[in-house]
């Protein structure tokens, strides 16, 4: 870890303050994701500094430019003009220019625009500055309570229920913590899918409008979870944690794989397909080697 004198700090200061001239390239600026006071003074600096500021929503951001005093001009950069635009922004930073972008809350690149044009401008040659700051994923994760040596970032879950369940049965059971974004129509559903994958007692974390008044964190079994954020009508987008572990030698069932199965299909009401890919994750077998030892086991009984 890098320590610094306090020469040394009031040095580097005096390189961040207001009079240094900004250096041409492209500036990837985090903003609040609630709590205003989390901008820090060298993206208002950078803000006032660039030729332009790529927003997420122009709207969203000339909101926060206003409140800080900031009046550099400001163009659209989305989801759905993003190649276009990148091409644009990427011919202003070829000819010199300072370019700065900023999605609507949190760190751009990171679940939100931001990526395919610090990878043009980096294929250019062109010199790309993260100015760090805000993001909901590290607050999340540093307040949860779950492992923090390793974790894995997954964006936002799919919105269909098939991939949605695919992608939480593939997740590796090795204590890591996995983050994804949530949003609040789909909590729900995702917490059931989520019961059904990991079980009833796995425990898991719900962040909720982070730096904000409201600021929550729902941690304990997931059933624990679904039945709380059912009775209520929780708002803003969330952050799900959850650091699943394989199951210890000795809890292993000591069922037969076909009598697993049966008794998952009867008290959970699972197809025999969903409960026979339950049973063969529990038991780290292969779905293919699971299925065979179940057709043996099944023949056996006829």
């Amino acid at each position: 870890m890098r320590t610094m004198s306090a020469d040394a700090f009031a040095a580097e200061s005096q390189a961040d303050s207001p009079l240094r001239t900004l250096a041409p390239g492209l500036y990837l600026v985090a903003t609040p994701i609630g709590n205003l006071e989390d901008m820090t003074l060298r993206a208002l600096r950078v803000l006032r500094s660039v030729d332009v500021i790529a927003c997420e929503d122009t709207r969203q951001t000339q909101k926060l430019l206003n409140h800080f005093g900031i009046t550099t001009p400001t163009v659209s950069y989305h989801l759905h003009n993003e190649a276009g635009r990148s091409e644009e922004l990427l011919a202003r930073l070829q000819s010199g220019g300072r370019v700065a972008v900023v999605s609507d809350a949190g760190t751009p690149g990171i679940a939100d625009p931001g990526s395919l044009v610090a990878e043009a401008a980096i294929q250019a040659g062109v010199a790309v500055y993260p100015i760090p700051g805000a993001n909901a994923a590290i607050s999340a994760l540093i307040a949860s309570g779950l492992p923090t040596t390793e974790f894995t970032f997954h964006g936002f879950l799919p919105a269909k229920e098939g991939q949605r369940r695919t992608l939480l049965e593939a997740l590796p059971r090795d204590g890591r913590t996995h983050i994804f974004y949530e949003a609040p129509h789909r909590i729900e559903a995702t917490l059931a899918d989520l019961e059904q994958v990991f079980g009833a007692a796995q425990p898991v974390v719900v962040a909720r409008e982070l730096t904000k008044l409201h600021e929550e964190f729902l941690r304990g079994p997931v059933a624990d979870l679904r039945q709380a954020l059912a009775a209520r009508n929780v708002r803003g987008e969330m952050v799900l944690l959850l650091a699943p572990a394989a199951a210890a030698a000795s809890e292993a069932p000591a069922a037969s794989i076909a009598q697993a199965v049966a008794s998952l299909m009867r008290l959970e009401q699972l197809s025999e397909k969903d409960a026979l890919k339950r049973v063969a994750r529990e038991r780290g077998m292969g779905k293919s080697e699971a299925y065979r030892e179940l057709q043996r086991e099944q023949g056996r009984l006829r």
